[in-house]
């Protein structure tokens, strides 16, 4: 099994979800969408895992790349790659669908409770959650439920989670954060207004975390071996 990790900057890789790629036994490939081409026709992967970044999915003009990224994302949703796009991978994902993806009413940064819906828990990937977590968020942007998709998990702020087609799945949280990369975005200009507060909790956190992440990409990666129309 080989899986791309489409990675869009070097503090935003495949974190956690490395361990879950090689306790499976299947090849991971990280490719930088910004700055490279792709090693491979990403069609010809296994599996696809897109993770978050510092653009914002309407920023074409600014990361000209996001136009290549948007109909990547549509050509594999129609040929049924497995996909799970991770905060601006499910911004960029849910765009590419045709859902309205802008600035959130309520940014999340820090931790924050989620629920999974009732489709949710019954889903072959986000049901390897638990009904109701904390969940290690970093957004400013939003997206709303592409057309004919189905709705995973939702929080106060929103929708946090959602399977698009057959085998493509969304979640806006980061459960590929471990708790260097915690720190070291809390470290940043435009962090948290109380950074320490934020380090304090993931240090309580982290291992659950990781735990749990390792689980969600585990249950992707089943679902993604699974033969199309087994769930």
């Amino acid at each position: 099994m080989r899986v791309l990790s489409v990675v869009h900057q070097a503090d935003a890789a495949t974190g956690t979800f490395a361990w879950a790629v090689a306790n499976a036994g299947a090849e991971l490939v990280e490719w930088t969408i910004a700055r490279e081409p792709a090693p491979a026709p990403p069609e010809s992967f296994d599996a696809v895992l897109v993770f978050g970044g510092s653009a914002h999915p309407d920023q074409e003009d600014e990361h000209p790349w996001l136009r290549d990224e948007l109909r990547l994302l549509g050509r594999l949703v129609e040929r049924e790659v497995p996909l799970l796009g991770v905060c601006l991978g499910a911004q960029t994902l849910a765009r590419a669908l045709g859902a309205r993806v802008g600035p959130a009413a309520t940014p999340e940064i820090g931790w924050h409770d989620v629920e999974l819906t009732p489709q949710g828990a019954a889903d072959p990937v986000l049901g390897a959650m638990p009904p109701r977590f904390a969940a290690f968020q970093w957004h400013r942007y939003a997206f709303e439920l592409p057309p004919g998709g189905v709705a995973l998990a939702r929080n106060r702020a929103g929708l946090q989670a959602y399977r698009a087609g057959a085998r493509a799945w969304g979640v806006q949280f980061h459960p590929e954060v471990d708790e260097a990369t915690a720190a070291a975005w809390a470290a940043e200009d435009d962090g948290p207004p109380d950074p320490d507060e934020l380090l304090r909790r993931t240090r309580e956190e982290g291992s659950r975390w990781t735990a749990l992440g390792r689980r969600l990409c585990t249950a992707f990666l089943a679902a993604a071996r699974a033969p199309r129309g087994g769930g």
